[in-house]
């Protein structure tokens, strides 16, 4: 634990932002990341497994959740999609995970050749071919890329692509990592 906040307090040095009033640092690409005045409760609609199994963010009780939603057709999204992948390498595990969730209509189909030819290694696959998930996040377009906390509440969002896997996304995820929030506050699937 200690290690983590040595290591999170110097990414916030060394972007240049002291996270005194408890708000994280937004450098770079991250100056478009929107942070919500106050956090709120993340969409409840379930999604798809790659093995078609629903699930939702309940699911990830107690971890950090980078959740973005794309499509193979969109070209911005492809285009994050490796750095993304990176990231999940680079930060998932027990604490954090990268949730993509694909609303391609075509679903499996058209996401798993997708992930072979662009050599995503690390990136679970999600799905939302009704969109169900996507409409009751209020995602007005792709890419959207959601910051969930350990109590499953939105802490803010960004709209368009962004190197996930850079110094300030990365300062701005371990801000939230850092934090053993009680997670409680999430309901698990019954």
């Amino acid at each position: 634990m200690t290690r983590r906040l040595v290591l999170a307090g110097g990414l916030a040095t060394a972007t240049g932002a002291a996270w005194a009033d408890g708000r994280p640092p937004l450098a770079g690409q991250m100056k478009k990341f929107t942070l919500h005045p106050k956090p709120r409760p993340a969409p409840e609609a379930p999604f798809k497994t790659r093995a078609g199994e629903p699930t939702n963010l309940a699911d990830f009780k107690g971890r950090v959740l980078l959740v973005n939603y794309w499509a193979t057709w969109c070209s911005p999204c492809v285009a994050e999609m490796p750095s993304l992948d990176r990231l999940e390498a680079s930060l998932g595990g027990n604490d954090f995970a990268v949730l993509p969730i694909a609303s391609d209509r075509a679903g499996l189909k058209v996401v798993e050749p997708f992930y072979e030819k662009a050599g995503l290694k690390k990136l679970p696959i999600y799905l939302d071919q009704d969109m169900k998930f996507t409409r009751s996040s209020g995602v007005r377009g792709l890419p959207t890329t959601l910051l969930v906390d350990r109590t499953g509440h939105e802490v803010g969002r960004m709209e368009g692509d962004a190197a996930w896997d850079s110094k300030d996304a990365e300062a701005l995820i371990r801000r939230y990592l850092v934090e053993k929030s009680d997670p409680s506050p999430i309901k698990a699937r019954g």
